[in-house]
């Protein structure tokens, strides 16, 4: 019985063995409808316990937005399935901090808008979050992090709810949200920063609002630790991944039609 089990144990693993969107090799074991499931869950919880933004003209301005970049991610990466619906909401919250979910969910705080100071820089934020999702990161993180759980979970030897609100926070990102702070790791927020200006270049962005943006994260100021004592990429690292793909963002913008989005004011 344990020699079946193994071998299924291992059967599982080597299916789960993919490649994300931008071509690296993954490990992400939990089934699609679970992390769907889970999604929409984290979201109501964060939704009971922060407060709405209830500037109509804002949440106006993100749904255009987001609606177009979801667009765009589907055109740019078709062979990635991708929720037919999506929930946009503002929480009134000073972080400037933005994050969306599998099952289709995207969270903006109103702290953001202090940061992006245009609908493009807007846009550069949620297409790098709208990439965690495509490149199924929090999937990936959720595997590394329950080990053999999440095989388990996929042959059905424990249920969703043995895996824990906390880790399922922190594997998707938003555990800040919640005074859990643990961002993605630097390969995937580099993989999602490239997949992003794809995505919003596409949509008619301008791509060259992301070094905008992160130029105004750096000048925040804040205590950043040493880019190799932290996950996240140093804002001088990641604005120069960033400019090594610039140019064909810029020649991928000039050939979209410009989004109607820009004409909005913040």
């Amino acid at each position: 019985m344990l020699r079946r089990l193994l071998l299924l144990l291992l059967l599982v693993v080597l299916s789960g063995c993919d490649e994300t969107p931008a071509g690296r090799s993954q490990l992400a074991l939990v089934p699609g409808f679970v992390m769907s499931d889970m999604g929409r869950q984290a979201f109501d919880q964060l939704r009971h316990e922060l407060p709405l933004d209830q500037d109509v003209s804002r949440k106006a301005l993100v749904q255009c937005i987001s609606a177009a970049l979801i667009k765009s991610a589907r055109l740019e990466y078709p062979e990635v399935e991708t929720p037919e619906d999506w929930q946009v909401v503002i929480f009134d919250s000073p972080s400037p901090n933005a994050f969306a979910l599998p099952g289709g969910r995207i969270g903006v705080n109103t702290g953001l808008f202090e940061v992006a100071q245009s609908p493009d820089q807007l846009a550069a934020v949620i297409a790098h979050e709208i990439a965690h999702v495509l490149a199924k990161h929090g999937n990936e993180r959720l595997t590394q992090q329950l080990g053999i759980k999440a095989v388990l979970l996929v042959v059905g030897l424990i249920s969703e709810g043995d895996v824990g609100q906390e880790p399922l926070m922190e594997a998707l990102g938003i555990g800040s949200q919640l005074g859990i702070a643990l961002p993605f790791s630097r390969v995937h927020e580099s993989e999602a920063d490239l997949m992003g200006l794809a995505i919003m270049a596409r949509a008619g962005f301008d791509p060259g609002a992301s070094i905008t943006l992160w130029r105004n994260m750096a000048a925040l100021g804040g205590s950043q630790p040493p880019e190799i004592l932290s996950t996240h990429p140093g804002h001088q690292s990641r604005i120069s991944g960033l400019r090594e793909h610039m140019a064909a963002a810029k020649r991928q913008y000039q050939e979209a039609v410009p989004s109607r989005c820009s004409a909005r004011p913040l």
